[in-house]
C-alpha cells in the first residue's frame, strides 16, 4: 500500500493544502454556486460527515478579499475558469460562522456558547475598530460583542452588523457562509429549550432577509427545517437536499472518486468490502460514499493492511436519533425495522420541512428524519419496483455500517424495554418450576424483539441472560462446570436456589421439542447440576429451544 497523508478530522481547506494533504477535488462546487447568483441565500442540506465544513472552508478561501490563495487552488478544476477566478478568486469581503459548537444543557450554557462564537467571529475582525468608515457607536456594539457583554438584541443582529460594517469598509457587498446552522436547535430540541434556541437563531438570520449589504450566502446543515420557522422573510432562498442533483457530487464520493482513491492508495483489493460497508447513499442522481468513513478505512489500512472495515459512526454522531425513534414509536415500527434489516425497503411519505420541535409529533416525520440524516437513503429502481405515490419515497438502510448501528441500537433498546417489563410472572414460573407458564412468559418477551432474518445462536443467549441480569439475580453465562457449559446459570443464594438453562435454535418449527430434549439430556449427560447439590436446596434444571420468535421450555427437576 502507498502512504497516503490522509487528513482525517481535518476541516480546513487551507491546512490540506498547505500541508500537502490527500485532497479530492470539490471546487466545482464554486463554480455551480457562482452559476446562480442571483439566488441570494442558498441552504445545503446533507447528513453530517459528508464534508459540508471543508466545503464551506474552501469556499471562505476562495472569495475572501483578505487572503491571496490562488497558489491553494492551482491545479484544482476551479482554477481552469480563468475568467471567473479574475472576478471572485479573494475579491470579496467574507464572512464564515459555524455554529456547530452550540451545545448546553440548559439555554444559559448554550447561549453562553454562541455567544462565545459571535466573539471569536468578530476577532477575525478587530481592523473594524481601528477604521474610520465605521463610527463610534457601531464600534462600542463591536467591543461589547468580543467581550460577550453585549445586550441579547445586538446578540441577534450580530451577523447583520457585521456584514454592514464590512460593506462600509471594503465598499462591496458581503459573502455569508453559515455552517451547521441547525446544530443550536437540534441540541435546544433534545435538552428542552427549543423555543428560546429558535427565537435567537431567528434574530441571527435576519442577516438574510433584505440586506443590502449582503452580496449572497450559502448554509449548510442537517435538516431543512421549515422556512416559517427560522428563515421567517428571507426571500430569493433555494435549497438543496439529498433528493436534489446540482451539488450532490460536492459533497461524499463518487464512485470514481472512490476509484482514484483506491488507485493512488494501491488498494483496489478492497473496493468491494468498501462498498459494502460505506457506500449505498443515493443522493438524486448520484451514488455516493460516506467521505468520511473512507479517509478513516483508508488511515486505518495504514497502518494496519489487514484491517477490516468497521462503523466509524459510532463514536462520531448522535446516534441517539434512532433510539428516540425506537422508543417513541414502540411496537408500530417493529415489522419496518425487521424488514430494513433483512435487506429490505419499506415506503414512507417524506417531509423535507421539518421542524425539530414536531419531529415526534408523527411516524412519518420520524421516517423523514433517519432519511434526512443518513441512516436511511431512497432505494434505487432495481431495489423496489413498484409504483410508488406522489410525495413518498422507498427506503432502505444504505451499507453494512449502518445496518450494524441500527441491530446493535435495536438491541440495547430490547434489553432495556425488558429490564422495565413486569417480569414476576416469568419468575415465579422458574422458581416454582412451571415450564408451562414459562413458555408463555418467555413467547411474550420474545414477541417484543426484532425479527432478523439470520437467527444466530448469541441472539438468543443474550436474550436469556438479558431476562435476568439487572433483576437482583446472580447471573452466569456459559459457566465451566460438570464436563462441559451450561448455557445461562441464575442463582438466588438468599432462597437457596438455582436454575439451570441450556438452549438450542432450530431451523424449523417442528423441530421446538426435539431440540427442548435435547438441551435436557444435554443437562443430563454433562452432569450441569452435580456441582450444585452440597449449596442449593432446589435446582432447577431447564431445556429450552427457540425457532425465530417462538421458543419451548421443558424442566427436569434435578433436586429438591
Amino acid at each position: 500500500m502507498k502512504l497516503l497523508s490522509i487528513p482525517v478530522g481535518v476541516s480546513d481547506f487551507e491546512e490540506i493544502r498547505r500541508n500537502g494533504y490527500y485532497y479530492v477535488d470539490k471546487s466545482g462546487l464554486i463554480g455551480e454556486l457562482l452559476g446562480t447568483t442571483g439566488t441570494k441565500v442558498t441552504l445545503i442540506t446533507r447528513p453530517r460527515r459528508f464534508g459540508k465544513t471543508l466545503g464551506m472552508s474552501m469556499l471562505e478561501s476562495f472569495f475572501d478579499i483578505r487572503k491571496d490563495n490562488k497558489a491553494l487552488f492551482e491545479e484544482l478544476e476551479i482554477a481552469k475558469r480563468h475568467e471567473l477566478c479574475m472576478e471572485w478568486m479573494n475579491q470579496w469581503p467574507t464572512v464564515f460562522v459555524s455554529f456547530r459548537q452550540v451545545d448546553g444543557l440548559n439555554f444559559n450554557s448554550a447561549y453562553d456558547m454562541l455567544t462565545l462564537v459571535i466573539s471569536e467571529l468578530y476577532k477575525k475582525h478587530l481592523y473594524l475598530l481601528d477604521s474610520d468608515k465605521v463610527d463610534s457607536f457601531d464600534k462600542e456594539i463591536v467591543k461589547q460583542l468580543i467581550q460577550g457583554t453585549a445586550s441579547t438584541k445586538d446578540t441577534k443582529g450580530s451577523l447583520m452588523l457585521l456584514t454592514r460594517l464590512m460593506y462600509q469598509q471594503y465598499g462591496k457587498p458581503v459573502i455569508l457562509l453559515i455552517d451547521e446552522y441547525d446544530v443550536p436547535v437540534a441540541k435546544a430540541n433534545s435538552n428542552g429549550y427549543y423555543e428560546e434556541m429558535l427565537d435567537v437563531m431567528k434574530g441571527l438570520m435576519q442577516a438574510l432577509k433584505d440586506n443590502q449589504a449582503l452580496c449572497f450566502a450559502v448554509i449548510t446543515g442537517c435538516l431543512k427545517i421549515a422556512k416559517e420557522s427560522i428563515f421567517t422573510g428571507t426571500n430569493n432562498f433555494i435549497s438543496d437536499t439529498i433528493t436534489d442533483s446540482r451539488l450532490n457530487e460536492y459533497f461524499g464520493f463518487v464512485q470514481s472518486e472512490v476509484d482514484q482513491i483506491l488507485k493512488d492508495a494501491d488498494v483496489l483489493d478492497k473496493a468491494e468490502s468498501i462498498r459494502e460497508w460505506y457506500d449505498g447513499y443515493h443522493f438524486g442522481d448520484f451514488d455516493v460514499y460516506c467521505p468520511w468513513d473512507v479517509m478513516n478505512y483508508l488511515l486505518e489500512l495504514q497502518r494496519n493492511p489487514k484491517a477490516k472495515p468497521v462503523s466509524y459512526w459510532k463514536n462520531t454522531s448522535d446516534n441517539a436519533v434512532i433510539r428516540s425513534f425506537i422508543d417513541y414509536a414502540g411496537s408500530n415500527i417493529t415489522g419496518k425495522l425487521e424488514t430494513l434489516l433483512a435487506g429490505g425497503t419499506i415506503v414512507q411519505r417524506v417531509d423535507e420541512n421539518l421542524t425539530y420541535d414536531y419531529l415526534h409529533s408523527s411516524e412519518n416525520n420520524l421516517w423523514s428524519m433517519l432519511y434526512l440524516t443518513g441512516y436511511l437513503t431512497k432505494a434505487r429502481e432495481e431495489d423496489y419496483n413498484g409504483k410508488l405515490a406522489d410525495g413518498t419515497v422507498a427506503l432502505m438502510i444504505p451499507n453494512a455500517e449502518i445496518k450494524e448501528i441500527f441491530e446493535t441500537t435495536v438491541i440495547k433498546w430490547f434489553d432495556d424495554s425488558t429490564k422495565k417489563c413486569n417480569r414476576s410472572a416469568l419468575f415465579d414460573a422458574v422458581w416454582n418450576g412451571d415450564s408451562e407458564n414459562l413458555t408463555k412468559e418467555m413467547n411474550a418477551l420474545l414477541r417484543r424483539t426484532i425479527s432478523y432474518h439470520d437467527y444466530k445462536e448469541d441472539f438468543y443467549h443474550a436474550f436469556l441472560a438479558g431476562i435476568f441480569t439487572g433483576a437482583g439475580y446472580m447471573v452466569d453465562s456459559n459457566k465451566e462446570h460438570g464436563e462441559g457449559r451450561s448455557d445461562v446459570v441464575v442463582y438466588d443464594p438468599i432462597n437457596g436456589r438455582v436454575a439451570i438453562f441450556e438452549a438450542k435454535y432450530t431451523k424449523s418449527l417442528d423441530k421446538l421439542e426435539s431440540a427442548c430434549d435435547a438441551a435436557l439430556q444435554q443437562i443430563d449427560d454433562r452432569m450441569y447440576a452435580e456441582e450444585y447439590e452440597d449449596d442449593y436446596d432446589q435446582i432447577l434444571c431447564y431445556g429450552i429451544s427457540f425457532f425465530k420468535k417462538r421458543c419451548m421450555v421443558k424442566k427436569k427437576l434435578a433436586k429438591t
